[in-house]
């Protein structure tokens, strides 16, 4: 039974939910509602001409959907749920259903309030709406009409099935978006929260603002009054904001510029200082180990303010993203700059034709070892790397090469810190005036951190000002949402296998708050910077995540491809070379959902921190500190490796999603892995830096393995066919350019026949063969391939391989090359392109770095194996020859046109 007090002068108080364990006994649960556990139904907030009480029959559970809460209007029920009387009664605005019957058991803790909207009242023919904590005349901005025909059904018609999740999500994101904007004015009104709190100085006057609805007393302390509270006591609102005005002193503010502040406040009979939660800026004296952070305030005079000078570059039709980490940036054993960084690496990415970087590590975090993920200050910079300014110049920078800049946000989670973060905050209140939820629900166990409550409002507030705070205030273009999966679910996705069936996605398990919030922030961020690119770091591979908001989804641009690199680590890791599967390779770079749009990528930070090798590493060991030298014949292991590397990054960027992304320094293979310093390691900087003079070495092989880095981009760069839909399934067509990859170790097959859509003639656009790219030059770059009818046109069947042209290559061991269709026309006006394998591509497009190359060696002069004739699409028995790698590379391989001939 459920029971609810209120009085005119305060919210309806929830009841806390008894705890008991799950009975064997317990009965079946209807579909999409899992056994055992205890359930929060929280209130629905009803338009009704005429208030109602008194029993409701409920024909099915059908009729029943989720509801929501602001905070100020939550009821509980026990354990069970019913689907046969239901009895309401109204407090205020808010209507409260009750009693049980006949009962199920449900799993998940607060998961009712995911799908029990008490949908009864549409039996009733008065027109009303279902809104959270709004007043009775409120409009909606949707009619059920609206949510009950999404566009996502006609995308994925499977998805209509889950209909009722979906007309209850959209819903209550409607419901909370209209609630804002009735209150607050608008969401981007809202947004613009880090202007009210914190310490923001006016024309005479100086205002802190607090969220801190446990706290009894409060002060505000810091360099400014000797970190004496008593005079700047503080006044606290209904809402649980307290706040203060401090006059300047001759004409200029009390609190000065980089000085620190706290804020101190008094529960039960303790008073605890804490940074304060809106913070832009926050120190600690390195020479003191295990020293706590200071909030500084951070508000420097006009004549010190970085003043941006450049625009936002248009956004890119497919992202190449750089991953890359500032304070390991450098080469030297120490913590990197903005600066040093802006100055130093920005010119390297920007060379390789990347036209994105990703930046990690940006919000503050006390833990240098935590990779940036455990953040204390949301929006505080982090200060290993320098001040507020310095990321403005590092931002600017970026911008003025052409580069778009996106900050990696974590939102899933904070740090558990308590003296110098956000947790600091928790005294033991009740979820409704915390940042998060109490009990387990608060708590990722694997993590070690604190998970928010997205239903708050307070906290909606804090994280979507977050974000338009780095956006507006430091002009990133957009962002990479850290820990999506566990936002998604109750379980996080821990000891969870996502196997692509729908009910894992879209079941009591989803967390409605954290989708709704996620749907708040992808409209909020696209409505304030229409080219913004988002991206969701999600492994469970959760459908529609990816599409538009007024879709039905929940409005991510991107998600990364996690299962990708997954793939390449199983297989360098546990296979031999010839248990490589083609098809299993192709298939993990194909599955995903072509209507939502994938970074692909071979490895990130993820594959090469401490207990584990970057994908070079991985290829050549321990002969990367020996055999690495050009000078000398390269080993077995050191030619497949760097064969491998080339072929991995280029076919994961081909064929494994709409955008690509690289960690900084695996472009050009970096060793080892990433280690931070901590105890474990003596506190060595020696893993957690980057190694630029490798590349930089003439002598060095690193330098091939850059130098098609380069050449991947500029391809992309030339032809686009990462934002390309036109894409099959290892020989594929994608955009204009055909793809062939040859991943065996020893086999050549000459005249292998490769089928296109397009007749005419083709040429080498890329080969990871090239000598510029440490390879033997196997393949002829001044061949023309002629195409050949196959079957019928328009015919499929008739066709070679679907497709209605073919024509023949050369198709090396452990190569990778891509041919685009010749416009004889421009060719004839314009006179014959060079290849990029050459040195240059289309002149005046694409540039790449030729150092001077090596000639043809006996390196590989071992015979390579006849394969035999089983062909996987097309060609014969005798079209497959012997290669022997010298031969081929003094015949085709060619230095670059700027280079003299030796």
């Amino acid at each position: 039974m459920l029971c609810i007090t209120s009085s005119p002068s305060s919210s309806p108080v929830p009841l806390q939910p008894q705890r008991c364990s799950r009975a064997p006994s317990d009965q079946a649960a209807p579909p999409g509602i899992s056994r055992g556990g205890n359930v929060c139904l929280s209130a629905v907030s009803v338009q009704c001409a005429a208030r109602r009480s008194g029993p409701i029959k409920v024909k099915s559970f059908a009729q029943i959907r989720t509801c929501y809460y602001r905070g100020n209007g939550i009821g509980s029920i026990q354990k069970n749920l019913c689907n046969s009387s239901i009895r309401s009664s109204r407090f205020g605005n808010v209507l409260f259903c009750v009693n049980v019957v006949h009962c199920y058991s449900i799993a998940s803790i607060a998961s009712v309030i995911q799908h029990l909207t008490i949908m009864c009242l549409c039996k009733v023919k008065r027109k009303f709406t279902t809104a959270a904590t709004v007043q009775e005349n409120k409009t909606m901005a949707a009619t059920k009409d609206d949510v009950d025909h999404l566009p996502i059904y006609k995308l994925d018609p499977k998805l209509e099935k889950f209909k009722d999740h979906f007309s209850y999500r959209m819903t209550r994101y409607l419901d909370q978006k209209c609630s804002i904007e009735k209150n607050e004015g608008s969401l981007e009104e809202f947004s613009k929260g880090y202007l009210k709190f914190g310490i923001n100085t006016y024309k005479d006057v100086t205002v802190y603002r607090e969220w801190a609805p446990a706290a009894q007393e409060a002060q505000l302390i810091g360099d400014f009054n000797d970190w004496n509270g008593a005079n700047h006591n503080m006044e606290k609102d209904k809402f649980g904001v307290w706040s203060i005005k401090i006059d300047h002193v001759k004409g200029k503010p009390a609190i000065p510029h980089n000085s620190r502040v706290k804020f101190r406040f008094r529960h039960g009979g303790a008073w605890v200082d804490r940074i304060p939660a809106w913070i832009r800026y926050a120190t600690v004296d390195a020479s003191k180990f295990g020293a706590a952070y200071d909030g500084v305030h951070w508000d420097p005079p006009a004549s010190e303010r970085y003043v941006f000078k450049h625009p936002r570059p248009s956004k890119p039709d497919a992202p190449r993203i750089y991953e890359a980490h500032v304070g390991m940036s450098g080469e030297k054993p120490a913590v990197s700059t903005y600066r040093e960084f802006a100055d130093n690496v920005l010119p390297r990415i920007r060379a390789n034709n990347y036209n994105t970087v990703q930046l990690m590590a940006i919000m503050e975090h006390s833990y240098y070892a935590s990779f940036g993920y455990h953040v204390t200050n949301f929006f505080a910079v982090s200060s290993r790397s320098g001040t507020p300014e310095d990321l403005k110049y590092l931002v600017d920078k970026a911008h003025s090469l052409g580069l778009r800049v996106l900050m990696d946000v974590v939102h899933s989670h904070a740090s558990n810190n308590v003296t110098d973060g956000l947790n600091g905050y928790d005294v033991g209140q009740s979820t409704q005036e915390s940042y998060f939820h109490t009990g387990d629900r608060g708590y990722h166990k694997l993590w070690d951190s604190r998970l928010f409550n997205y239903a708050n409002w307070e906290v909606l507030r804090f994280l979507l000002s977050n974000l338009r705070y780095w956006m507006d205030e430091f002009m990133f273009d957009g962002f990479r949402f850290d820990g999506v999966t566990s936002m998604l679910y109750h379980h996080h996705g821990i000891n969870v296998g996502f196997t692509g069936n729908y009910k894992e996605y879209f079941s009591l398990d989803t967390d409605g708050d954290a989708v709704v919030y996620m749907m708040l922030a992808n409209h909020l961020m696209h409505k304030l910077l229409p080219e913004a690119t988002i991206v969701a770091e999600d492994v469970s591979g959760m459908p529609v995540l990816c599409r538009p908001v007024d879709e039905g989804g929940v409005g991510f641009d991107y998600r990364l491809s996690m299962a990708i690199p997954d793939r390449w680590i199983d297989y360098l890791k546990n296979k031999d070379d010839s248990e490589w599967s083609m098809g299993e390779i192709a298939h993990t770079l194909t599955n995903r959902r072509y209507t939502e749009k994938c970074i692909a990528y071979a490895e990130s930070h993820d594959q090469s921190i401490v207990g584990d090798k970057t994908i070079a590493f991985l290829l050549m060991d321990k002969e990367m500190y020996t055999g690495m030298s050009d000078l000398q014949p390269a080993s077995p292991t050191i030619d497949r490796g760097i064969a491998l590397q080339k072929m991995i990054h280029f076919i994961t960027m081909a064929l494994g999603g709409d955008g690509y992304l690289n960690f900084m320094g695996n472009e050009f293979g970096h060793p080892e892995w990433i280690d931070f310093p901590r105890d474990g390691n003596n506190w060595s900087y020696d893993k957690c830096r980057r190694q630029w003079s490798l590349v930089d070495t003439d002598h060095l092989r690193y330098k091939y393995m850059n130098a098609f880095d380069q050449a991947m981009n500029a391809l992309d760069g030339k032809f686009s066919f990462l934002s390309s839909s036109k894409q099959i399934v290892i020989v594929f067509e994608r955009g204009e350019l055909v793809f062939v990859f040859n991943f065996h170790p020893k086999k050549t097959y000459e005249g292998y026949k490769v089928g296109c859509d397009l007749p005419g003639k083709y040429r080498v656009a890329l080969d990871s063969d090239a000598l510029v790219f440490g390879g033997h030059g196997r393949v002829g770059h001044d061949v023309d391939h002629f195409t050949s009818p196959e079957g019928v046109p328009g015919v499929p069947e008739t066709n070679f391989n679907n497709r209605p042209n073919s024509f023949k290559v050369l198709s090396p061991p452990r190569t990778c090359v891509a041919y685009y269709r010749v416009d004889e026309e421009t060719e004839r006006l314009e006179g014959k392109a060079e290849t990029i394998g050459a040195g240059k591509t289309f002149p005046g497009t694409i540039d790449v770095d030729a150092s001077p190359v090596k000639t043809a060696t006996t390196a590989t002069k071992e015979r390579e194996e006849i394969t035999d004739g089983k062909v996987t699409s097309g060609g014969k028995k005798d079209d497959l020859i012997e290669d022997v790698s010298g031969k081929k590379g003094k015949k085709f391989g060619r230095q670059s046109s700027d280079q003299s001939t030796k």
